[in-house]
């Protein structure tokens, strides 16, 4: 793979993350959006054993060092609290609604990366985050 599939692959999350908005809008009528968590996490977990295990990927995890299982751990957490809330809204508002804001996390990922990671954007790059903001915005106000 070269540094410049990153954008193949970005693109494909973002094609399955609107298909995840609209089948999970559908799936969770009339059920528990905490139970179709779980049911869709337990799907998950064994979709992703079947393809780790198929593709030969495996490795022991437990070799694994104590600061990759730190920040994979709080990755798992923030995902399970991320996916609790975006069911919730989903339970309660358009996918229409929920999504748009829900991808407020883009704005909030280039603002960690500068704090945490010392990523520095581009002008052109921080403007597009800004229309990313405002655009956000304009879908939350209510009319």
């Amino acid at each position: 793979m070269t540094s410049a599939d990153w954008f193949f692959w970005a693109a494909l999350s973002a094609v399955f993350a609107a298909l995840t908005a609209i089948f999970a809008k559908i799936g969770i009528q009339g059920v528990d959006s905490d139970l179709a968590t779980l049911v869709r996490t337990v799907i998950i977990v064994f979709v992703l054993g079947a393809f780790v295990w198929f593709a030969d990927k495996w490795s022991n995890p437990f070799e694994l060092k104590p600061r990759t299982w730190l920040f994979l751990i709080l990755s798992a957490l923030a995902t399970g609290a991320s996916w609790v809330c975006y069911f919730r809204a989903l339970q309660i508002g358009k996918a229409s609604q929920v999504a748009p804001v829900d991808k407020f996390s883009l704005v909030l990922v280039a603002i960690f990366a500068f704090t945490f990671l010392g990523e520095r954007p581009s002008l052109r790059e921080w403007a597009g985050i800004g229309m990313v903001a405002a655009g956000v915005l304009l879908l939350a106000i209510k009319r």
